[in-house]
């Protein structure tokens, strides 16, 4: 959520965010429901004020007592009126996307995101290579079939030695945060309407939640949501900053309207796992905290071995939460292209305004923390993996530093 402040100040600049976003927000319908909210406030608290006043003379002062009558009957109907101006005002706000970063590119779709650098040598073969799908089966590694008997289409099952592979890679990835500074968690899988409104998931991307019936409760789309909400309501000790902290998590989309090749396999599904980084730290250190987040995503990309490309994600591609956003896409040699494994967004005070997160130091220093959210790996660099190490007859070479983790260097097919 961005500062009223900003909106009040400077309509003109939130007005050209917006159609820099392409969003269909009413900003003069924001400003003039605003204007008549603080008018409500100024008029219902000079009329409480004459309230009370008239109140004292009550006893010798039969007028007063007919003046406090009246006051009360428009003060009623003047207090309804600013709480459901305050309502409404809260609504059309919710639909405000964060400013945006000056730098990031135009353009609608991951088409349209500039590419910074290619890390890593594309793997060549003298062999057709098969996609995750195709290997998955020849290995008995993956199962969507049952996946889909089980639960539906879009679940799946990593099985044998697939999931000592994911074991190892997530436990891997985790121990090496905690080695650079990050705090492990596990975390609720579910989470109350207000987390998911607070981490920008909801009005925005309501139909990609899969909510239990019932219940104020969703399932997680990532752990990002319950690692921000974890401290909603609460002034972080400033000198502490910044809280570094990282969960593994199943995450659970609906993704809606996913079809066709680049769907295939288990690239786009209902559930999957993840590593998230968080972090919370001061206004001036984000843009500091977004590299670290990269770094490491780049760090654990190199040491897999596998052959990556970092891009500034476009207008179009990025959530309406995001500041600015790093994406790094891996090679997927059965696939034949780049494809999204990592996703980096600074989210400056956009969640932690929603959340009433704030910070406060020593020297007097106060105000909202950023958050930075950022992937450090999920199922899809497992799969990566699969494409990018397979040898002719379908075996896998797994990557040097998961073999401690595994007990294995290489999966076979099936006899």
């Amino acid at each position: 959520m961005i500062d009223i402040k900003l909106l009040r100040d400077n309509p003109e600049l939130i007005k050209k965010n917006c159609e820099r976003r392409g969003c269909d927000v009413d900003v003069d319908a924001i400003v003039k429901v605003d204007t008549e909210y603080r008018e409500t406030v100024q008029k219902t608290e000079a009329m409480r004020a004459d309230r009370n006043r008239l109140s004292k003379e009550c006893r010798d002062n039969p007028d007063a007592r007919v003046k406090v009558k009246e006051l009360k009957e428009e003060l009623s109907v003047l207090e309804e009126r600013q709480k459901e101006l305050s309502g409404k005002l809260d609504d059309m706000l919710a639909w405000m996307p964060n400013m945006l970063a000056d730098d990031v590119p135009l353009g609608n779709t991951d088409e349209d995101n500039e590419e910074l650098r290619l890390e890593g040598t594309i793997p060549e073969f003298d062999f057709n290579p098969r996609d995750h799908q195709e290997l998955g089966e020849i290995l008995d590694i993956i199962d969507t079939q049952r996946g889909a008997k089980v639960a539906q289409s879009g679940f799946y099952y990593w099985k044998g030695k697939g999931a000592q592979l994911c074991n190892a890679l997530f436990f891997w990835v985790q121990r090496e945060l905690v080695n650079r500074g990050f705090t492990s968690f596990f975390t609720p899988c579910a989470a109350k309407e207000r987390t998911l409104f607070g981490t920008g998931y909801l009005p925005f991307f309501a139909d990609e939640t899969y909510q239990l019936e019932g219940n104020d409760l969703a399932l997680i789309g990532t752990s990002e949501q319950t690692l921000v909400g974890y401290h909603a309501d609460e002034t972080l000790d400033g000198v502490k900053l910044p809280l570094c902290y990282c969960s593994f998590s199943p995450c659970f989309r609906t993704e809606a309207g996913s079809y066709g090749k680049a769907s295939r396999g288990i690239f786009r599904v209902h559930q999957f796992h993840k590593v998230e980084q968080i972090i919370f730290c001061r206004p001036e250190d984000s843009p500091k905290y977004h590299q670290v987040c990269l770094d490491n995503e780049e760090y654990l990309l190199k040491q897999l071995g596998l052959p990556y490309r970092v891009v500034n994600v476009c207008v179009g591609d990025m959530g309406a939460p995001g500041y600015k956003k790093f994406d790094i896409e891996a090679w997927f040699a059965g696939f034949g292209s780049y494809r999204e494994v990592t996703s980096n967004t600074n989210l400056t005070e956009f969640q932690s305004r929603r959340l009433n997160i704030r910070y406060k130091d020593n020297d007097g220093n106060r105000g909202f923390v950023h958050t930075i959210s950022a992937t450090a790996v999920t199922d899809r660099v497992a799969i990566a993996i699969l494409e990018n190490f397979q040898q002719e007859d379908g075996t896998v070479i797994v990557p040097e530093v998961l073999r401690p983790l595994t007990g294995f260097d290489k999966i076979e097919p099936v006899k």
